[in-house]
């Protein structure tokens, strides 16, 4: 195999400067209209659809602010027909239906993301999936470059400077303030240039077949239903301060009261009630609903209009008969942290795959993380048994990992040779066993 070369973070030689960016402040054709009714989506559908080429394509969501991920503003840009900006929630149709002729259209052309694994499930639920798809944010990591935020990439490879600054805003919000469009019009307004800039990057460095593949596995992730997650309740920030099951039945019972009215409400979570105080209640077991009002928070106005529901979660917490474990049910190995006394076998293989993987990572210029992922390397290195042929059994394991072709070829044989023992450790546990007779 011919190794790609290694180029600088920024995909340009070492030891070159950078000049000043120009500053992208607006939309170079203006800001355009809003696309909102019924009509004026199909008119913006109409308008792509008279372009050329792929489809700059991105998408606004209230991630902290709203329960749900939907997407409440969607921008698409394409050669000869410019930038549309569509609102997906207020035009009083169904979102399936008002979408259809934009999901037509798009159904046509690759599309262009940055951080595509962000937007492509909230674009799934109005029915939008990408025919083919390029993640300019992806390609960044394969090419090495040490910051792959949109505007990094944009000021190096194409010498601009975009105006940022309501990325985290509550998009839900309407009307949406023209200074938002604005924003969200530029992050579509260069992609097609970028793709073009970072893909003649990764064709110098051998690399664009490994970026098809990932390109293409991240397109058919969405495809695949996600596995349960368990006990997410346990995730609560703090929750290693309760110290016995009751406590934790308290943390669970706060928990999905509190998620099942963010989810009636569509509001976060943690903007209904604060893990700080599902945790100040769950260690202050308080008696009375009074006690409980007296804690921080629970004491504030909106919160007492609501006493007597977290009140009844404390008291089911309370009246479980069946209390929830300390620790989670194991779902694959511990933290790596606790290797080392539990199975040190197993640490000594994940420090050497590490170390393996770290120097395949400096040779090619691609993060370690993205040439396997490291939940795949630890249960690999935990559960690991001698093998008859190991490469093999590497192999084997990491494609039903989905590994990506271009991944197994460059870590399966140098992470079979990482997990065989040290040459001398068969002599050694033979000493020890002569030693004891």
């Amino acid at each position: 195999m011919c190794e790609p070369a290694a180029h600088g973070p920024d995909g340009t030689a070492p030891g070159s400067t950078e000049p000043e960016p120009t500053p992208l402040l607006h939309p170079a054709d203006g800001l355009p209209d809003l696309s909102v009714t019924v009509g004026e989506i199909a008119a913006a559908a109409e308008l792509l659809d008279g372009g050329r080429g792929p489809f700059a394509v991105d998408a606004e969501r209230a991630s902290g602010f709203r329960y749900s991920n939907r997407a409440y503003l969607i921008q698409i840009r394409r050669a000869d027909a410019g930038t549309v900006l569509i609102d997906p929630v207020s035009h009083g149709a169904d979102p399936l239906t008002a979408l259809a002729p934009v999901a037509g259209v798009l159904s046509k052309d690759e599309w262009i993301l940055h951080a595509a694994d962000q937007d492509l499930p909230c674009l799934a639920e109005v029915g939008i999936r990408p025919p083919a798809l390029y993640d300019t944010e992806l390609a960044g990591r394969l090419a090495g470059f040490d910051r792959v935020n949109l505007a990094s990439m944009v000021q190096r490879l194409l010498g601009f400077g975009l105006a940022k600054g309501h990325g985290a805003a509550d998009w839900s919000n309407r009307p949406l303030p023209m200074e938002w469009l604005n924003y969200a019009a530029l992050d579509v307004e260069l992609l097609i240039e970028l793709r073009a800039a970072v893909a003649g990057i990764l064709a110098e460095q051998g690399k664009t077949d490994w970026a098809a593949q990932e390109f293409d596995y991240l397109r058919t992730l969405g495809e695949t239903p996600p596995a349960a997650r368990r006990d997410r309740w346990r995730r609560t920030s703090g929750i290693h301060k309760v110290r016995d099951r009751r406590g934790l039945a308290a943390v669970r019972e706060l928990w999905m009261a509190r998620d099942h009215v963010a989810q009636r409400r569509d509001v976060a979570p943690r903007r209904i009630l604060p893990d700080s105080a599902i945790i100040d209640a769950a260690t202050a077991d308080p008696k009375t609903i009074d006690d409980l009002v007296a804690l921080p928070v629970f004491g504030g106005r909106n919160q007492r209009r609501s006493a007597a529901m977290w009140f009844a979660a404390l008291q089911a917490a309370r009246e479980n008969r069946d209390p929830p474990d300390d620790a989670e049910q194991p779902n694959g190995p511990p933290p790596p942290a606790r290797w080392s006394r539990r199975k040190p076998e197993a640490a000594a293989r994940l420090e050497a795959a590490r170390a393996a993987l770290n120097e395949v990572s400096r040779r090619v210029g691609v993060p370690a993380e993205n040439l396997i992922t490291p939940d795949l390397v630890r249960r690999l290195c935990w559960d690991w048994e001698v093998a008859a042929d190991p490469v093999e059994a590497v192999d084997e394991f990491v494609r039903a990992g989905r590994a990506r072709p271009w991944q197994r070829e460059l870590v399966v044989a140098v992470l079979a040779q990482a997990l065989q023992p040290p040459a001398d450790a068969g002599s050694e546990i033979d000493a020890s066993a002569g030693n004891s007779e």
